[in-house]
């Protein structure tokens, strides 16, 4: 592959002929998504080998997976941004070397103070798939902008929903240190061919660090948009994050007795929530935006109803499980998309900053939801996690409720001009 690609990436002319995303592209950037974001969620269901390997306390079990999530929120914030005034694809090269060295270290960590360092960093240098999305955008013309962000957060989807069923596998065959040795290596490659195969792209920009930073809080205060549907999908994302925190938590439980293999088996079914992801993007482009987010929240609403009453197992109970997780993927993940959609269409040259915000928000919302998953769990069992499951979605439905009819005119109209419609 050559880095060669007729196709302007800055400034955005809003053209309809000059940007054509090669499918190949457009795959890679899918897969690459996916890769990298999966860095984030390989430890999840190895808290307890990797604990007892590195000597770590059972009460400072939880620091695996937090500090990741602390990193990642802090690259989210401070790193991703720097794809509104840095060559992007020098930027995100950089992040996955130091990525790289991250998993390595983790790999080999024989003490809890290095693989919590390697912890930390590894959620620091994933957020180099928050820089490609909004490049993505980029390559894309104004009226495909939807159905390209759709294809490539379905391969970022997919990395969500299969690292933690790879994960169980390969520490079932390997030992809980061969996914980081994997990973570094699948990084490692993906940074290599990405040098040679993304076009460059040089943001036009005369911000200093400094002032990129400052910009962020007015483009906050400023951007109704950003923050009514950061508050969505922080919302939804946090029902999400509380039912995967308890669902594996009721399958081991002696009413079920899932295996690790039996409780990796039933995550791969999110997989089908990835389908989401592109549909939602064409529902978007074609200027149905609103619909489309009112049936995802509601969506991921019942998601929650179905197994609230689920006590033991059975072919039937079993059934509402996944029935329920399969709806919740899909809700959240079409939200998603929908909600990027709308964030990149705001303007090119802040795109990088206005997506670092975001994430940083909902992932902030999905952190809670772990949280409070765990503790509703332990103190009121599984009933008691599904009812604040659902109050989320209800929540953000409630919220959803209250954009006027001029707004939702206004994203109408909007849609159909971009397709040459009005």
């Amino acid at each position: 592959m050559t880095n060669t690609m007729n196709v302007k990436v800055s400034p955005d002319s809003g053209s309809r002929n000059e940007k054509q995303i090669p499918g190949w592209l457009l795959l890679f950037l899918a897969a690459a998504c996916g890769i990298i974001v999966a860095n984030l969620y390989y430890a999840q269901p190895l808290v307890e080998p990797i604990r007892q390997a590195i000597g770590l306390s059972a009460g400072s079990a939880g620091l695996i997976v937090t500090l990741t999530q602390i990193g990642y929120a802090a690259g989210l914030l401070l790193l991703v941004p720097l794809g509104d005034i840095l060559e992007n694809r020098k930027l995100v090269s950089v992040l996955l070397f130091f990525t790289v060295a991250a998993l390595a270290l983790s790999a080999v960590a024989g003490s809890a103070p290095l693989f919590l360092l390697a912890a930390l960093l590894i959620g620091l240098g994933s957020v180099a798939a928050q820089i490609l999305v909004p490049y993505a955008s980029h390559l894309a013309s104004e009226e495909s902008r939807g159905r390209v962000v759709g294809n490539v957060m379905s391969g970022l989807l997919l990395g969500i929903m299969l690292a933690r069923p790879l994960s169980s596998l390969l520490a079932g065959w390997f030992g809980w240190r061969s996914i980081f040795f994997v990973s570094a290596g699948l990084i490692l490659l993906l940074a290599l061919v990405l040098l040679r195969a993304l076009p460059k792209r040089h943001p036009e920009s005369g911000m200093t660090y400094p002032q990129l930073l400052l910009s962020m809080r007015r483009l906050l205060t400023s951007t109704p948009v950003l923050r009514r549907r950061a508050v969505y999908h922080a919302l939804l994302f946090a029902s999400f994050s509380l039912f995967w925190t308890t669902a594996p938590l009721l399958l081991a439980s002696p009413a079920f007795g899932f295996s690790q293999t039996g409780i990796a088996i039933f995550a791969l079914v999110g997989v089908a929530g990835a389908a989401a992801a592109p549909i939602a993007g064409r529902l978007a482009d074609r200027g149905w935006s609103y619909v489309a987010t009112g049936l995802a929240l509601g969506v991921v609403a019942a998601s929650a109803f179905l197994p609230m009453f689920v006590h033991h197992r059975s072919i039937f109970t079993v059934g509402l499980l996944v029935a329920a997780a399969v709806l919740l993927d899909l809700g959240v993940s079409a939200n998603l998309v929908l909600s990027q959609r709308a964030i990149f269409s705001l303007g090119a040259e802040a795109r990088s900053r206005l997506n670092g915000l975001f994430m940083a928000i909902f992932f902030v919302g999905g952190a809670a939801g772990s949280a409070i998953g765990g503790w509703a769990f332990a103190s009121g069992g599984w009933q008691v996690a599904m009812m604040i499951g659902a109050a989320l979605p209800l929540l953000a439905l409630a919220y959803f409720a209250t954009e006027g009819s001029a707004q939702r005119r206004l994203e109408r109209v909007s849609g159909l001009c971009e397709n040459k419609e009005c």
